[in-house]
């Protein structure tokens, strides 16, 4: 039986992309999905309803090109964010990967390297070897943090033309503290390094929890990636964007494709930031499951990792793939990260959470120590 793998390698594929698998969590069609940090509350009816008028309206100019600047979504974007910024400091793409992707193609490429801390997102080496860019790793302390002193030596060692740090972290849930920021960002004075915080899960942070959009003045080669597939239910929209510098959309002007926002994608995302109040109003209901997920885990005798995200790592499992198995024939799908004794899941709405919390209390026999 023929594979893709067989496929591809009777074709001239380029040497650093043989035998990689391509991103992507299993789609499997089951009741509760808390397998990719989706929010699980869905879009309210009046937003919908909103989004729906917004897309109407737009469908009539659909013969012409849309706007290639995205000027009203930059507004709302820079309206949203606050810390003074405006749409000179905004840049949007289709998802934050694709966001990422401008980056690694204006800054990245062969010659080039990006310094990443696993475990982080699986996708930064991806995007790096897509473009040419050689893939560094970095280390991380035991608790899954990053140490200010450590990661600016490694900064300093690697020469790094771009760094990743991605707070809350993804899939520790982990947040990063403005003093590691701010060492990265001088430790990368030498290489100009362009620093790149990925606060893809901000909106779910801990009060108190500091973003880096509060460093960005004075610092040029600084950039906060977010996106609304999260905290906005809007996953399906595919709609990231950063806010840094204008010199930066100006660079990112020069890789990007012809008009690779649609009307439809635009007008979408303008319509919920209007109504960003409302659908932001889930946020505290999800915090609050993903705080019960954290100290019911700990009752078990398991490891949960404290998180500002939506998301919930734990460890402790002395069988990780049993459980991830038992909980999918109840009906329940979570992430297997590929961290030893450890599982990631998705904090859900109260029902949901409650049949996993149930389900896993069942399965799970905690690592004797």
């Amino acid at each position: 039986m023929t594979t893709p793998f067989d496929r591809l390698s009777a074709l001239p594929l380029r040497d650093n992309l043989r035998g990689l698998h391509p991103y992507g969590a299993p789609q499997l069609d089951v009741p509760i999905l808390l397998n990719v940090n989706e929010n699980t509350h869905g879009v309210p009816h009046d937003v919908r309803q909103a989004i729906l008028a917004a897309v109407e309206e737009s469908v009539g100019g659909l013969n012409r090109y849309p706007d290639r600047e995205f000027s009203q979504l930059r507004d709302n974007l820079a309206d949203y964010l606050g810390h003074g910024l405006d749409r000179s400091n905004i840049w949007a793409a289709n998802g934050s990967n694709e966001v990422l992707q401008h980056i690694l193609l204006a800054f990245g490429g062969p010659g080039r390297s990006a310094l990443g801390f696993p475990p982080t997102y699986s996708m930064y080496p991806l995007l790096a070897g897509a473009t040419g860019t050689a893939y560094v790793t970095g280390e991380r302390r035991a608790d899954f943090n990053l140490d200010a002193d450590s990661a600016a030596r490694q900064v300093k060692e690697t020469g790094a033309n771009l760094v990743f740090l991605c707070s809350p972290n993804n899939p520790t849930g982990t947040a990063i503290s403005t003093d590691v920021i701010e060492a990265v960002y001088s430790a990368g004075a030498d290489a100009q390094a362009i620093i790149i915080v990925d606060e893809a899960y901000a909106e779910f942070a801990h009060q108190g929890t500091p973003s880096a959009l509060a460093l960005l003045e004075g610092r040029e080669r600084l950039i906060v990636s977010r996106t609304m597939s999260k905290a906005f239910a809007l996953a399906g929209a595919r709609l990231g964007y950063l806010a840094a510098a204008p010199a930066i959309s100006d660079a990112l002007r020069l890789v990007r494709l012809p008009y690779h926002l649609s009307a439809i994608t635009q007008a979408t995302a303008n319509a919920a930031l209007t109504h960003s109040a409302r659908l932001l109003a889930n946020v505290e209901e999800i915090k609050a499951q993903r705080d019960r997920i954290v100290g019911e885990i700990g009752s078990m005798g398991l490891v949960p990792v404290p998180s500002d995200a939506n998301f919930v790592l734990f460890g402790g499992l002395a069988n990780p793939h049993e459980v991830w198995q038992g909980l999918l024939d109840a009906g329940v799908l979570i992430r297997d990260v590929g961290i030893p004794g450890h599982l990631r899941v998705t904090a859900g709405t109260e029902p949901e959470t409650t049949i996993f919390l149930d389900r896993l209390r069942e399965l799970v026999t905690p690592t004797v120590s």
